[in-house]
Order: C-alpha cells, then sequence, then structure tokens
C-alpha cells in the first residue's frame, strides 16, 4: 500500500481511522479503514455511499476523499489529514466561552451543510447517504445514522423517510453544545435521548407535530413534559442566537 499507518486517531461504527504518510510525498494523511471480512456481499453500501458521497463535495468546509484504496480484507479511504476535529477542540480551548469563536465555527458547518443540501446531499455527519437529484429530496434510509446526542427525534421514533432537516437539528444540537460546553442532550440509549428531548423540547403530539403518533416507535404512553425556556437552557447564549437556536 502507498501509505504507512502511524498511529490509530479514532474508531467509530463503521471503521478505525489512522494517521498515515504517503511513502511517495511524505504527505500525511488521514486514514479510514473498513473492514470486509463480515462482508458477504463485497464492500459495504454505507462505504459505498460515503465514497459517491465524498466524490462529489469540493468545499472548504467538508474534509476531503483524495483516494481510495482496497483489498480483499478491506477498503481504505483516503483524506486530508486535520490536527484537530471540533470536538477535540472543545475538550481542549477556553475560546468557546468567547461567543465570537462559536459563531465562526457554526458559520463554516452552516456553509458545508448549505452546500450539501444545494447538491442534494444530505450530510448527517458521517452517515453516508445519497440523494438521487431525480427524485424527491427523500428516499428510504436504513439503519441508525447520526450519533446519538445529535440524532434527530423522527429517527430515534423510527421514522423510514426523512430529509434534510435532520441535519439542521444535528447542527442545534452542536450549537447548544458550544455555547454551554457540555452535550445538550447526552443519552445513553434511544429511549434516554428521546426522553432528555422531550424534557427539554415538550412530548410531542399531533397539535406541535402533526403526524408524529403515525410514527413507528412513538408510543401514546409516553410522559407528557412541557417545553421549557431555551434561555433556561443555554442561559449564557444572546436573544438572536436563541432565535436562530429555536428556529
Amino acid at each position: 500500500m502507498a501509505y504507512e499507518k502511524v498511529e490509530k486517531i479514532g474508531e467509530g461504527t463503521y471503521g478505525v481511522v489512522y494517521k498515515a504518510k504517503d511513502r511517495y510525498t511524505n504527505e500525511t494523511t488521514a486514514l479510514k479503514k473498513i473492514r470486509l471480512e463480515q462482508e458477504d456481499e463485497g464492500v459495504p453500501s454505507t462505504a459505498i455511499r460515503e465514497i459517491s458521497l465524498l466524490k462529489e463535495m469540493q468545499h472548504r468546509n467538508i474534509v476531503r476523499l483524495q483516494d481510495v484504496v482496497h483489498n480483499e480484507k478491506c477498503i481504505y479511504l483516503v483524506f486530508e489529514y486535520l490536527d484537530l476535529d471540533l470536538k477535540k477542540h472543545m475538550d481542549s480551548s477556553a475560546d468557546f466561552k468567547n461567543h465570537h469563536i462559536v459563531k465562526s465555527f457554526l458559520y463554516q458547518i452552516l456553509r458545508g451543510i448549505a452546500y450539501c443540501h444545494s447538491h442534494l446531499l444530505p450530510c448527517q455527519f458521517s452517515c453516508t447517504l445519497l440523494y438521487d437529484g431525480s427524485r424527491d429530496k427523500r428516499q428510504d434510509n436504513l439503519g441508525k445514522v447520526v450519533t446519538l446526542w445529535y440524532r434527530a427525534p423522527e429517527i430515534l421514533l423510527g421514522a423510514r423517510q426523512y430529509s434534510t432537516p435532520v441535519d439542521v437539528w444535528s447542527v442545534g444540537c452542536i450549537f447548544a453544545e458550544m455555547v454551554n460546553q457540555k452535550p445538550l442532550f447526552p443519552g445513553d440509549s434511544e429511549i434516554d435521548e428521546l426522553f432528555k428531548i422531550f424534557r427539554i423540547m415538550g412530548t410531542p403530539n399531533e397539535e406541535t407535530w402533526p403526524g408524529v403518533s403515525s410514527l413507528p416507535d412513538y408510543k401514546s404512553a409516553f410522559p407528557k413534559w412541557p417545553s421549557v425556556d431555551l434561555a433556561t437552557v443555554v442561559p449564557t447564549l444572546e436573544p438572536l442566537g436563541l432565535d436562530l437556536l429555536s428556529s
């Protein structure tokens, strides 16, 4: 392989990420390894979707896919290497006490999302879905997507069709986390995540969310929590920021 692994820098649901170097150019890269051992039909559909999506995205606020390398046992996605992701930066820096820094990062996230959506591509924060531009901006999406704390309630309630608003929900969660310097909905299971959302946003019903009762995992027996004022949830956020977060 043309890339030499330096160290493991992350691991997620769909693969392991390594810091690596190009043997020919000495350029530092990030290798995302996706195992194929348990795939009876070759490359997993999630990887195919991610590759297809990333090949189409060329934007300064979206990590670049530089190469794809594969063999019988695994496939490597070769990305540009970045020293920090947003989470690591938040954990290691006091910058986020400054709301101008929060605005700057939020702006960059929204630019990347807007680019994806303008090209009929859902971001879903590594979800790797690809929309067919010849169809409606929705399609049957299989599996659970998005890290739990940022997962939209319609997905948690079992929706099989959803669209770009699930990304907007995730951005709102990240926005609040940057301001509060802690996650907004840190659930440890899907039902716990739902209930943490309901305790702040209020338990949805047909009046507040038409059609919610028809979602597969909606239960009429859910506890009935009222919504709370977001100003008490994100107390340091200025009025314009609260208006944006609540919209």
